[in-house]
């Protein structure tokens, strides 16, 4: 293995120390304005995820500012914006209004003890290398629950729309409290609440990518600070705290809260999906490369600081990523620029939004979720797949049956016993001659392809492992024996086969034992070296001879034609 130089290992480790001594001169401009219109954009929104999350708003601020700073350094991607999601924030507030019992300043120490735990958890899975875990959840199944987390959330929301109490803990006992509530609604709240989710409506039409969010909330406080409107019943955010976030170890043991690590793991999980999935989706459209196992680092160390100082779990999102990239970002530091002013404003500003009304922070999140709905997808999917349909439906059902952190854990469930249900019932293809040629293809999909007598040959279209090892046999015999007593050679193709365990090569000598003991004669062709390898330390060339990796499925069939089919 090659030695890699101190140097190099720590660039690998940290990017800002390879691209910021070649930064050029000419993207700072561009940095300046990104950073600042994401900063403007994510003010509004982090304060509205963070009472999501069910702390005070201005922790939200803390999130985006101390998470930012640190994820810029540690981020192989020019444009990812961090900051509270709104998944992961209902994920933290619906599960630590259970593990706090309701104490604020204990609710504080979980949601940042969280923090602290998926920090953890990516740098085991950095070192250990599992950063392919973000494709084994589907796409379908992504779709499904995150349309079941938009559902919840909004069910947590539409009672500060229509100025209620509320209540209920997850999405029907949510609507059970509301719905006889709903004559007692608060005109003027509601009126004020839609009038700025058309505005913010209008604006995404009018305005892509501009911070119209926060002009909504200038105006509102405005409209709350010099009108009578404040004496309808508005409820504000109240004062913020002056000055920035400090430095403190949450005041809770890990050992003192049971769940916390379930928690954790879910917010891990679907904070990676997100930030790899926001990545990728900038780095296709500007041409360039991410590290996924790079970006376990930078959303640990961004969870890090932010369990450090006084905020909670956060990831990687397309919406801000989206703002950042629209508008010129062309480095990291847009980022960091982003911190600073945030920074600007919790020292010199926080009085400017004492007056923000609730409402708003809660239209803010429904507009904002009203994307995770993707109707015309989820119709996509119906159209190409029943099963994976039906499947999504079941992670949309499980969060809101369950809630958001056991909907989360469903869907896990859901991806991992559908790679299972794939893997344990491959398909094993019968080929044919393709007319005159020497190319075989599946019989199945190609009925005028050329059976030859006294010869099977069959395709295995997956790895062959213990737990489908016997299923592979069973039709690999069931096929055979439709043949009687004609069947003279089994050719077994093994090119779609990339891995074979223990257990597969062991079932592929009972196959050989079988066939030796029907007279028919077994030939395995286009193994893999690995392949080969493992099924000559089984003792498979005992029974059947040299596996060549020289030798072809033309080469066999032709050999078969020449010598072997001669009556």
């Amino acid at each position: 293995m090659k030695n890699i130089s101190g140097k190099t290992l720590l660039n690998q480790l940290i990017p800002i120390i390879q691209w910021l001594p070649q930064y050029n001169s000419n993207w700072i401009k561009w940095d300046m304005i990104a950073g600042v219109t994401l900063a403007s954009f994510v003010l509004p929104e982090s304060m509205a995820y963070a009472t999501l999350a069910g702390l005070p708003a201005h922790y939200g601020i803390y999130c985006v500012l101390v998470a930012g700073f640190f994820f810029a350094i540690f981020t192989s991607s020019k444009h990812v914006a961090v900051g509270p999601t709104s998944s992961i924030s209902l994920m933290v507030g619906s599960t630590v209004a259970i593990l706090s019992g309701g104490d604020p300043q204990k609710w504080i120490a979980i949601a940042g003890l969280a923090g602290l735990v998926v920090a953890l958890l990516c740098v085991i899975a950095y070192i250990l290398k599992l950063s392919s875990l973000v494709n084994f959840i589907s796409d379908s199944i992504l779709l499904g629950f995150k349309a079941g987390a938009a559902l919840s959330i909004m069910a947590t929301q539409l009672p500060k729309l229509f100025g209620l109490e509320g209540g209920g803990s997850h999405f029907f006992t949510r609507l059970a409290h509301l719905i006889p509530q709903l004559p007692e609604m608060h005109w003027p709240v509601f009126l004020f609440g839609m009038a700025a989710m058309i505005i913010l409506i209008a604006g995404d039409h009018f305005f892509p990518g501009k911070p119209v969010s926060l002009a909504v909330v200038i105006v509102s406080i405005l409209l709350i600070s010099f009108t009578g409107l404040a004496s309808m019943g508005f409820q504000i955010t109240g004062e913020i705290p002056s000055g920035l976030p400090s430095f403190s170890r949450p005041s809770i043991k890990l050992s003192d809260v049971d769940g916390i690590v379930e928690l954790a793991f879910a917010c891990f999980l679907m904070g990676y999906i997100e930030t790899v999935s926001a990545a990728r989706t900038m780095a296709l459209k500007n041409n360039y490369t991410v590290d996924p196992r790079q970006e376990l680092l930078s959303l640990g160390a961004a969870n890090l600081s932010t369990g450090l100082f006084s905020g909670y779990v956060v990831a990687g999102g397309l919406s801000q990523s989206t703002v950042n990239e629209k508008s010129g970002a062309k480095t990291p530091l847009s980022l960091i620029i982003c911190s600073i002013s945030l920074a600007v404003i919790l020292l010199f500003f926080t009085n400017l939004l004492t007056n923000l009304p609730e409402v708003i922070l809660a239209v803010i999140v429904l507009h904002a979720v009203t994307g995770l709905i993707k109707i015309k997808e989820l119709k996509r999917i119906f159209q190409l797949s029943k099963m994976e349909f039906a499947i999504a439906m079941i992670a949309l059902t499980g969060v809101l049956v369950f809630g958001i952190l056991k909907g989360v854990i469903i869907s896990v469930i859901l991806s991992l016993i559908f790679i299972i249900r794939k893997a344990s019932h491959p398909n094993v293809a019968v080929l044919g001659r393709i007319g005159d040629t020497q190319s075989f293809s599946d019989i199945a999909r190609h009925p005028n392809n050329i059976l030859i007598k006294g010869l099977l040959i069959l395709r295995v279209e997956f790895a062959i492992m213990y737990f489908n090892a016997d299923l592979i046999f069973q039709k690999i015999i069931s096929t055979a024996d439709q043949y009687q007593d004609g069947l003279k050679l089994l050719v077994l193709d093994l090119a779609s086969s990339p891995y074979v365990d223990v257990g597969g090569s062991k079932m592929l000598v009972q196959l050989a034992e079988h066939c030796q003991k029907k007279g028919i004669k077994l030939k395995i062709v286009d193994a893999l070296s690995e392949v080969r390898d493992i099924l000559r330390k089984q003792g498979l060339e005992d029974y059947i001879g040299h596996i060549s990796r020289q030798e072809t499925l033309a080469e066999v069939v032709a050999e078969f034609e020449r010598d072997g089919n001669k009556e």
